[in-house]
């Protein structure tokens, strides 16, 4: 079995030379083992793997907890 060609999470261009693939990060799955996430060689730096809206949300939550006072 041909394993499926890679895509680059930074251009979302296809991979087609092996040797320019890096796996950059492994994102878990819901129901099951997830996936490698990869890039071009000369992407892998600019890869973000923070959702910046994830970070956002996660920002505002922290901010109200500090500000709330103690009870």
């Amino acid at each position: 079995m041909t394993e499926p060609p890679h895509v680059c999470r930074h251009c979302d261009e296809r991979i087609t030379d092996p040797d320019d693939a890096v796996a950059v990060a492994h994102e878990a799955g819901n129901s099951g083992p997830g996936w490698t996430v990869w890039a071009h060689r000369e992407h892998a730096d600019l890869v973000e793997l923070i959702d910046p809206d994830l970070l956002r949300i996660m920002l505002r939550i922290w901010s109200a907890k500090v500000q709330q006072p103690e009870t």
